[in-house]
């Protein structure tokens, strides 16, 4: 079943992000595996998503309401590359093909391309240029459940996923940076975020959109 992430990720907790191990981290917003997300990709994308916000018809509005941005951006920042991980050690990947047909699906779902884009901004806080970039994500991660033998759909499959990818996040040390929040390791959670990994959209958030006044 085709599902779009919400924005969560996950924190570890640590005191400062200038060192990981004896390699300095300056200007790091996080440091995965020692690869580094830099402050300024992460003050990019939220840039890209705000300027799109303010082009989206009621974009005040819209704006007001995601006023942890910047922390659900990284969270989507770290998320992606724990998934690249958990994928590559699953030996799952997911190919240009099949991101263009879930596109079509939730496109053809939401009512066209351009009412996915606004849902998909107002929802999740997704500018329209990372669509496809978080639609690969969460194909990966159905993938990884197929792999894993967890079937979605249930409270229980949610926290086996957790827990899998939890276990792949402290393989690879992650440390960010106080100023975005504390990591918690063990619940998979950033601050007090509660987002399943997999999130059945499946077109239904657009078509509610759809039927707002």
């Amino acid at each position: 079943m085709l599902t779009v992430c919400g924005a969560a990720a996950l924190l570890v907790a640590a005191p400062l992000l200038t060192a990981c191990g004896n390699d300095a981290h300056p200007g790091a917003a996080a440091v995965l595996g020692g690869e580094r997300i830099t402050v300024g990709e992460l003050q990019a994308k939220v840039k890209e998503v705000r300027d799109a916000q303010r082009e989206a018809p009621r974009g005040e509005e819209i704006i007001k309401g995601s006023g942890q941005l910047t922390r659900a951006t990284l969270d989507n920042l770290i998320r992606d590359r724990i998934v690249k991980k958990a994928a590559d050690d699953a030996g799952v990947s997911v190919t240009r093909r099949e991101v263009g047909e879930a596109r079509a699906q939730l496109e053809k779902q939401a009512g066209g391309s351009k009412k996915l884009k606004e849902a998909l901004l107002q929802q999740q806080a997704i500018a329209p240029g990372d669509i496809d970039d978080r639609l690969r994500m969460q194909l990966a991660v159905d993938k990884i459940a197929k792999a894993s033998g967890i079937q979605p759909g249930s409270p229980e499959s949610n926290k086996a996923l957790s827990e899998k990818f939890s276990k792949t996040s402290k393989s690879m040390h992650i440390r960010v940076n106080p100023r975005f929040g504390k990591w918690d390791v063990k619940q998979s959670v950033l601050g007090n975020r509660t987002e399943p990994w997999l999130q059945d959209t499946t077109g239904r958030q657009a078509d509610r959109h759809q039927q707002q006044p």
